[in-house]
């Protein structure tokens, strides 16, 4: 007999305890009664022990589908305790692990997102503060860099081009619409196109083993969404100039954002952790972001599209969202529910895989940067 000892939040042997061997050879159907005395790490935390028959050097029996002694223990403050044991076999409990994951998985980004929260503030206010430290503008070059970038789309689309949209053809319901449609895209551009070199800007947060990684990309979504706010408030401004009110539909404003920091959380957890191993993914991302904004109708109107474009561009998550802000913001009415909700689906999966891409590969970060 003999005992391993796992760590139950990752499945790692942290132990391969002594043996105890029978006086006697025991016959099948033979029962025999042991006194197995075990030691847990000095470490606190929860450790879970696995007291099982093997043959040395050949195998462990519970490892051949056996039924082994499962005890549930921890050490806190220099003392050992058992929370609990059990008959168990290997396939219940890797059962039960991949349940667990599975749980963790979708509980996990929020837990983490609200436990660093205060963290999250101060880095987000350090950043935007400090991007511009020592430049005449100041904090106000968050407000004017978006802006400029769409003076230049608005002068090339609106100006040259004379595109303009069905509902409004006038050259201020052009700026209306394509601003509307600006508001999502800036905010999560922004934090996508940052992503890739996160981790090596912080290259000194990540080799503290204490501090969370998880939450640089998240200051990244944070910063985005503090400039689509002060966007939003300019926008809501310039309507009421250009047209005298604002629409009432705009309280379903909050609707479509929350999908979108979804969205982006996880593109920027995918992207910063790829960028550790992928440093050329910096280059590469600026012109994917490129091929992205013009796959969406942003600068032009969506009927402008084919037939086959339009079936295929349509299920493009910012497509919807675009369409939404438009929505609420000028045409007075509530988002098109019967896309929003894929929308809502493939922002939670992109959510849920990206941290869990993370989180798999940030054990390798300080070794790689």
């Amino acid at each position: 007999m003999g005992y391993h000892v796992f760590d139950p939040e990752t499945g790692t042997l942290v132990m391969d305890g002594p043996r105890t061997a029978p006086e006697a050879d025991i016959a099948p159907g033979e029962a025999r009664r042991f006194e197995l005395r075990f030691e847990l790490p000095p470490e606190p935390g929860r450790y879970r022990v696995f007291v099982s028959g093997m043959q040395e050097h050949a195998y462990w029996l519970y490892e051949r589908g056996a039924e082994f002694l499962l005890i549930d223990s921890a050490v806190d403050g220099g003392r050992a305790r058992v929370d609990g044991f059990r008959v168990a076999t290997e396939a219940q409990v890797r059962r039960e692990r991949f349940l667990r994951s599975v749980r963790r998985s979708f509980t996990l980004p929020f837990e983490t997102i609200a436990r660093h929260r205060s963290l999250i503030r101060t880095m987000v206010r350090r950043d935007v503060l400090g991007r511009y430290r020592g430049s005449f503008g100041g904090a106000f070059w968050t407000v004017l860099n978006p802006l400029i970038l769409m003076l230049t789309y608005f002068f090339v689309f609106g100006v040259v081009l004379q595109a303009r949209f069905p509902n409004d053809p006038s050259r201020a319901g052009f700026a209306l619409y394509f601003l509307a449609g600006m508001l999502p895209w800036l905010a999560i551009s922004e934090a996508a196109g940052r992503a890739p070199t996160v981790m090596i800007e912080h290259r000194n947060f990540v080799k503290k083993l204490v501090f969370p990684v998880e939450t640089l990309p998240v200051n990244l979504v944070t910063a985005g969404l503090v400039s689509e706010v002060f966007g939003v408030a300019l926008f809501l401004l310039g309507c009421y100039l250009a047209r005298g009110y604002v629409r009432p539909s705009a309280v379903w404003l909050p609707v479509l954002v929350i999908p979108q920091i979804l969205l982006t959380a996880g593109i920027c957890w995918f992207l910063a952790a790829l960028g550790v191993f992928v440093r050329d993914l910096a280059q590469v991302n600026g012109f994917l972001l490129t091929l992205w904004f013009f796959l969406t109708p942003i600068c032009y109107p969506e009927t402008s599209l084919p037939g086959p474009a339009m079936r295929v561009l349509s299920k493009n998550p910012m497509f919807v969202l675009v369409r939404g802000y438009r929505d609420v913001l000028l045409e007075g009415r509530a988002p098109a529910f019967h896309s929003l909700w894929k929308v809502y689906v493939i922002s939670v999966v992109v959510f849920v895989v990206g941290h869990a891409w993370f989180y798999k590969l940030r054990k390798s970060f300080a070794d790689l940067i």
